[in-house]
């Protein structure tokens, strides 16, 4: 089992992705694409042209990793639909329904938003 931190932040790429790249050309997209740099340790999520098949990259402190689908029924939802400009922010139960396949994701926030540090107030009396 592979375990991701709920408190990642997961970003998504609003353009069809070729399912082809890999580690390298898949840090480049995050870098040049959405602005972030991939070793501050987000989720990344691309989605193919057809819908069929989705990849997720992420950095886990020693290397990056890549966890490929492919729908054998139905098609994932298009980020490119969606309304707005800049990577999409789900969180990780947003994240956990777009790999079942869901077709309710990015619609209406399903959690309250990741805790940050930098959120953080320390008040002292």
């Amino acid at each position: 089992m592979i375990g991701i931190p709920r408190a990642v932040r997961v970003w998504v790429h609003r353009e069809p992705v070729d399912m082809r790249k890999s580690f390298d050309t898949l840090a480049a997209v995050v870098r040049a694409g959405m602005g972030v740099d991939v070793l501050e340790g987000g989720v990344f999520v691309f989605v193919g042209r057809r819908r069929h098949s989705a990849k997720v990259l992420y950095w886990d402190g020693t290397g990056h990793v890549v966890l490929a689908k492919r729908l054998s029924k139905g098609r994932f939802v298009a980020p490119w639909q969606r309304v707005g400009e800049g990577p999409l922010q789900w969180t990780m139960s947003e994240l956990a329904l777009f790999l079942e396949g869901s077709e309710i994701v990015g619609r209406m926030a399903l959690s309250p938003p990741p805790w940050r540090a930098e959120d953080r107030q320390i008040t002292f009396r």
